[in-house]
């Protein structure tokens, strides 16, 4: 290739817990994603800007804040008025592309905050070919919303398996796409082939581009946004026999560790708990529901399709980096891997996600593999998703837009230096006012504070790594909470952008 310029390749799950990686936990296999973490550098304390999809997710793409960019929860919108990593790249000659899972916009669209990726343009074929201009940043896109088995298929995997002769799909996905009953499953198994799986799909799509990428040589910025491990848990043959109930490492309750927690805590473990006072918008609030469910043995079942969701994907993971291999890109190409937010898996007695800051579902697999960087190495060092925009221009040698917030880790990433930040923020708005809460991290310890709440959380990570005794409240942490309480105030104000440099003095 006559282009030398560096390349980046930006690969995702959904709701991916860091213990399931074949170096965290040997009983999970991960062989590919462990391969990409022998070659380059685990972060072990890597985490997520905020602990759900959409708000992660456009932080991914913009270098803000949840609170900045303004895409705050879940069903509110991203607006295309911010800038992202994508046009900054863009404006430098490079080819930007996404495939997979966006996310940037809710499943409704409302006259005042349109939406694209709702049901209406899924199977829309005319709409998407007429389409005129990028899509926040990427001039290639090619989307699917479902995960496993949900209605939302498409609109571009859609017209895929339509493409392919898959003319019975609807026979695999639930009522609003198709005529499929997920009650009926069993073992965990989904009856999609593999070979009509969004997974392949995405892989096909990923290393055609890679291979156009090649042959015009171009520079590139490519996200391949895989939809699993997500909820509902099911999967095709044989990944779905792949792990036995024995095989998941299991998380409990452990009795009273919520007797000092906020109520909400409290309330996911009581049948028939009310969280109506809560629900201040009318939206379905993710998480505040009870959670009794996660302690059951079906619930075990669950996770082990959930490990076999997680092996499929390590697979199709192995199959773009063999193609980076293959076409010559590896050696230009920095390579990260990482998830949008993580899972409970029933430790604290919680299920999925929601609104309960644990480690579980803030910290976040993580690997980084740089052209020359080190190999085989794992840091405690902080870093957040909100740092990769910056990176990602920073290690290409290209300038970050001012305005654009997050920490330049390319120096870390090349083994220079040992540490970027010396904290992480976490915001999490869900309601506007009944579920809204930041929580400030360092190396040792957590605190969370609730909008206008007396109550709130501080644990020890260094004595208390599970996270079961709420230092809150207990007078021998009076004054580390006062201290923390002043770092998060100066976090808040430090992560603030300059968006252009004072030039006189008035």
């Amino acid at each position: 290739m006559k282009n030398s310029r560096p390349n980046v390749l930006l690969i995702t799950t959904d709701e991916h817990h860091w213990k399931c990686m074949g170096y965290n936990n040997p009983r999970i296999h991960t062989p590919n994603l462990d391969r990409l973490a022998e070659q380059g550098m685990i972060f072990d304390r890597a985490y997520c800007p905020n602990p759900t999809c959409s708000p992660t997710r456009a932080s991914l793409i913009t270098g803000l804040y949840p609170s900045q960019h303004g895409c705050y929860s879940l069903g509110t919108k991203l607006s295309e008025e911010v800038p992202t990593v994508g046009e900054a790249f863009q404006a430098r000659g490079y080819r930007t592309s996404l495939y997979g899972k966006a996310h940037f916009q809710p499943l409704r669209s409302t006259e005042e905050f349109p939406s694209v990726e709702t049901p209406d343009h899924f199977g829309d074929r005319d709409f998407w070919d007429k389409w005129e201009g990028d899509f926040y940043g990427f001039d290639t896109f090619e989307l699917t919303r479902n995960h496993t088995a949900e209605a939302w298929v498409g609109p571009h995997y859609r017209f895929w398996l339509e493409d392919k002769g898959f003319t019975n799909w609807r026979d695999w996905f639930i009522p609003g796409a198709g005529t499929y009953d997920l009650k009926k499953q069993e073992g965990g198994v989904w009856p999609i082939p593999e070979e009509a799986h969004y997974n392949t799909w995405l892989v096909e799509r990923v290393n055609q581009k890679l291979q156009t990428h090649r042959e015009e040589d171009e520079s590139f910025f490519l996200w391949a946004s895989f939809p699993d491990p997500h909820t509902p848990y099911c999967v095709p043959e044989p990944w779905a026999s792949m792990y036995t109930p024995e095989d998941v490492l299991r998380e409990w309750v452990e009795p009273g560790e919520h007797e000092l927690n906020p109520p909400a805590h409290q309330l996911t473990q009581q049948p028939g708990a009310d969280f109506s006072s809560y629900r201040q918008t009318g939206q379905a609030i993710h998480g505040y529901v009870n959670h009794t469910y996660s302690q059951t043995e079906d619930f075990t079942r669950k996770i082990a399709t959930y490990y076999g969701m997680v092996s499929f994907t390590d697979h199709a993971v192995g199959q773009i980096l063999d193609q980076l291999d293959t076409l010559g890109l590896a050696d230009n190409t920095l390579v990260v891997f990482t998830t949008d937010h993580g899972h409970f898996l029933g430790k604290h007695g919680l299920g999925t996600k929601g609104a309960f800051h644990y480690e579980d579902v803030l910290k976040i697999p993580f690997i980084a593999r740089i052209p020359g960087g080190p190999q085989g190495r794992r840091t405690d060092a902080l870093i957040s998703l909100v740092d990769l925009p910056r990176t990602f221009l920073s290690s290409c040698g290209l300038p970050v837009p001012r305005g654009m917030g997050g920490e330049d880790f390319t120096p870390l990433f090349r083994g220079d230096v040992e540490s970027c930040r010396d904290h992480v923020l976490v915001e999490n708005r869900h309601e506007p006012d009944t579920v809204f809460l930041n929580t400030y991290i360092n190396a040792r310890y957590k605190l969370t504070v609730y909008y206008e709440q007396e109550y709130g959380e501080l644990w020890d990570l260094e004595s208390d790594p599970d996270e079961l005794h709420n230092r809150w409240a207990d007078p021998d942490y009076a004054e580390i909470k006062q201290e923390l309480l002043l770092k998060l105030c100066h976090a808040q104000m430090g992560k603030e952008p300059v968006p252009m440099p004072r030039v006189f003095g008035a």
